[in-house]
């Protein structure tokens, strides 16, 4: 049987000093194989045996870090062809933030031999008093941090922090900083061990790092997505164990939708921003509008077709489209184009992202007439139609009216962009005239809601705070002291 690849002895010099390095370690550092060593900048760097090879020169001579770690490999490479067995010692333990490890695993020209040391994270978590399992920590290597820790929200251990420019790189990385002073660790075993809490503004100002430092981040903002899976975990779980939820279907679910979006309107009118009174309401009617959303992902989930990742997807990959799409749209406009140009591309973008024919495809026929006729008449707006007013109703009469009385007939003019008071009270009195006459209800209710929605007011609030207020007046004269 031909020989195997070359064999590379990878083992680790523990955390600190030579007391934490294994026994097994220093049987194979005193094998008398060839030796190579990562790097001497380690206090256990006294436990190698005469004629060891560093690769400190290959730091010094390399561009960048990236050009670092193949090199070591391909040298490590070479020496195990020649000799069919070397020691690779490195810092800490080789299963541990060792890049230089997983090349020289995945390289098929050797087979790799890893042996279990101390690293630093035994000594970190000790320090800190952390269960990593339990938190859920993420490591982190410094050097990568913009890649590694995109979008977590910590608990994080950053490792590698050998430089200001790390530290200066970790803090402008994050949009979100924490509030709470962050634990830097260095040294960690050794005489000078020091553990402090630095602000994260001082980070790299106030911390002189070394090739010993990490950087301990329990919390960058509030942990979104833990929550939503925990969330989610518990929806499959009901779903299951409860009978009731075990039987609800998206048709089943349509009314519930419903109410708790109506539910969160309510805590939304007695939410106070300024002074945070009602939020406890709101954020448990926000809660439930959620449940609803995530309910119709189980369910998606389980019939094979879609989940709540799928969801969230959908959405984000919408919104980066279309924004994108703005930006290109509205290159070189006017700046003072205002809310109303980036509205009308915004409509242009959604219609052709859909593949609509018309920008009112999307407006729902079940949405409440308020609601449905101020959409309608937001999305001619953005399409620079203008108000369609009452002349679908009236033209005809008005017309008559006018030949009748020897005007000449401007039935065909354009109407007037803005509904004005006289012609409320006009379309009112029509009504008053005529009771029982639909079309001319339907053109005062569409007029009502075109004021309102130029005064900036959603007519369906307005309409249900004026009743809410009307609603009290009533209970008050029904039940007075």
């Amino acid at each position: 049987m031909p020989p195997g690849p070359p064999v590379v002895e990878v083992v680790g010099l523990g955390p600190a000093g030579p007391d934490l390095v294994t026994t097994g370690a220093s049987a194979l550092l005193g094998s008398g194989a060839p030796t190579f060593v990562r790097t001497t900048r380690h206090p256990a760097a006294t436990v190698l045996p005469p004629g060891t090879r560093s690769f400190d020169d290959v730091y010094e001579a390399a561009g960048s870090i990236d050009e670092v770690y193949p090199a070591i490999v391909d040298a490590l490479v070479a020496a195990a062809a020649d000799h069919g067995r070397v020691v690779y010692a490195v810092p800490g333990s080789p299963v541990v933030a060792e890049h230089t490890v997983e090349l020289l695993v995945a390289d098929e020209r050797v087979t790799a031999v890893l042996h279990p040391a101390l690293s630093f994270l035994d000594l970190t978590w000790a320090r800190l008093g952390v269960d990593p399992v339990e938190q859920g920590v993420r490591l982190v290597d410094g050097h990568r941090f913009d890649v590694e820790a995109a979008g977590e929200r910590g608990p994080m251990l950053v490792g590698q922090c050998d430089s200001r420019w790390v530290l200066s790189d970790i803090k402008l990385t994050v949009d979100e900083p924490p509030d709470q002073p962050v634990v830097v660790l260095q040294r960690l075993g050794l005489p000078d061990e020091r553990i402090v809490e630095v602000a994260w503004d001082e980070l790299d100002r106030s911390v002189e790092p070394d090739h010993l430092t990490s950087l301990w981040i329990p919390r960058l903002a509030a942990p979104v997505a833990p929550e939503v899976a925990r969330f989610e975990a518990l929806m499959r779980e009901l779903r299951v164990s409860d009978p009731w939820k075990a039987d609800q279907t998206h048709d089943s679910l349509k009314r519930f939708l419903l109410e708790e979006a109506y539910e969160v309107l309510e805590a939304i009118d007695a939410y106070d921003p300024d002074t945070g009174d009602g939020a406890e309401e709101l954020t448990s009617e926000l809660g439930d509008l959620l449940y609803q959303v995530v309910f119709h992902a189980a369910l998606g989930a389980e019939a094979g077709w879609f989940d709540l990742s799928d969801v969230a997807r959908a959405i984000h990959d919408k919104l980066v489209s279309r924004n994108e799409g703005l930006v290109r749209a509205t290159e070189g406009r006017p700046a003072d184009a205002g809310v109303e140009g980036a509205i009308s591309v915004w409509e242009a973008t959604k219609r052709a992202e859909q593949g609509r024919d018309s920008a009112f495809d999307g407006i729902p026929h079940a949405l409440p007439a308020l609601t449905r006729a101020m959409k309608v008449q937001r999305k001619a707006e953005a399409l620079g139609l203008g108000p369609a007013g009452d002349g679908d109703v009236d033209d005809d009469r008005a017309a008559a009216d006018r030949a009748g009385a020897g005007e000449p007939d401007r039935g065909a003019a354009a109407p007037d962009p803005a509904v004005s008071s006289g012609a409320l009270a006009a379309l009112a009195g029509a009504v008053a005239a005529e009771p029982g006459d639909v079309e001319r209800v339907g053109a005062l209710l569409a007029a009502v809601v075109d004021v309102t929605r130029r005064a900036g007011v959603d007519p369906e609030d307005a309409l249900r705070r004026r009743i809410d207020a009307d609603e009290a007046r009533y209970r008050a004269v029904e039940h007075p002291g």
